[in-house]
């Protein structure tokens, strides 16, 4: 059943009082139509119980902005969802057209800092996040008394003597619901072996991100990344107001999963809206995205935290090769990748979440 304005509704108890499914929610495609986001396809998200987000079509299937109740939930960067026609795929350069939102995904063989490897010239955070789906579907159908609102693409990395992957994505949720989910299926459909790095670089600023802001995630143990973040060890969890000049420091978790394999990590803010609270809880299956990397930037004008479940550290693929923790995938081999995001509304949810955090 739908949970909508404080109470359960049955599908007929719904359309009885409505004319269209999309006055009460829905999902719709859109085309951006200026700058150099212009000629991007969207979805549009709304379902009901104020979440708002949009699925970028031609930017892999990355979830951009997202709202709730009005207040964003993630941060949106300077450059924008810039046409991956603008994509510049060396060194950092990866940054000029790095929207932000979300979810921004980062593969599908490499990911994490540019790097030379084996040879082969990597940039800042693959290619995937710039590739446009095909085979696209965007919907919505009731199933008895829940209606389900979704998006579905296929995007392919290839390359004549060298990869051929497919990524087949799907991001759905439900009239009424506070919770997006995301499914991933990875697939070599090459006749060689090539490494895979996958990293989901989950993006939250502003009003949620804000002095006092904590990350509750049940690690085992954090490693400063470098030597920059080791002085911000002690005080990784708790967020700052804006410092100009901040550099930005990441920290690694070892991350304890439940007992159904899915790790948890919040990010709260009990002072939102005057002590109402707001919160996100990110979860993931940890038996595919064994590592977990916080960024932190609290710096002024760019002003956000990165939550970044992976199969994959964030220093370069040459890294991970040397450290023997590289992973690869085998002709006609799949993984599969799952992740929800879940808005905490108010002080209530934010306590239960937290209650229900597996204890390092």
């Amino acid at each position: 059943m739908a949970q909508l304005f404080g109470r359960e509704w049955t599908r007929e108890e719904l359309m009885r009082r409505a004319g269209l499914t999309s006055q009460l929610g829905g999902v719709r495609e859109v085309e951006l139509r200026d700058g150099t986001g212009r000629g991007v396809r969207c979805a549009e998200f709304e379902t009901g119980s104020g979440l708002a987000f949009t699925v970028l079509l031609d930017r892999g299937m990355d979830i951009g902005a997202t709202r709730y109740r009005g207040a964003s939930l993630a941060w949106e960067a300077a450059p924008g969802p810039a046409h991956p026609a603008y994509f510049e795929k060396d060194g950092t350069s990866w940054l000029r057209t790095f929207h932000g939102g979300l979810v921004c995904t980062c593969g599908l063989t490499s990911a994490g800092a540019p790097c030379v490897d084996e040879g082969e010239t990597l940039g800042l955070h693959g290619r995937i996040s710039h590739l446009p789906a095909a085979s696209t579907w965007v919907d919505s159908g009731w199933r008895a008394d829940e209606c389900e609102l979704w998006a579905r693409g296929r995007m392919r990395q290839a390359v004549v003597f060298g990869e051929n992957l497919t990524l087949t994505r799907r991001v759905w949720t439900y009239l009424g619901s506070s919770t997006i989910h995301l499914r991933d299926v990875v697939v070599n459909e090459g006749y060689k072996t090539v490494p895979h790095m996958m990293l989901y670089h989950c993006n939250f600023g502003f009003p949620l991100l804000d002095e006092g802001a904590e990350l509750l995630a049940p690690s085992r143990s954090v490693k400063p990344r470098d030597a920059v973040a080791a002085p911000g060890l002690a005080r990784h969890a708790a967020y700052e107001a804006p410092i100009d000049g901040y550099a930005e420091q990441c920290f690694y978790h070892d991350m304890i999963a439940d007992e159904g394999g899915y790790a948890t990590a919040l990010l709260i803010n009990r002072a939102f809206g005057g002590g109402q609270g707001l919160g996100i809880a990110l979860r993931y299956r940890q038996a595919e995205l064994p590592c977990f990397t916080q960024w932190k930037m609290v710096c002024a004008g760019t002003y956000v935290t990165g939550l970044e479940p992976a199969n994959c550290l964030v220093e370069g693929r040459d890294k991970d090769r040397a450290r023997g923790i590289l992973q690869f995938l085998e002709p006609g081999e799949t993984r599969e990748y799952c992740l929800e995001i879940s808005v905490l509304d108010g002080l209530e949810a934010i306590a239960s979440a937290e209650a229900a955090l597996v204890k390092a």
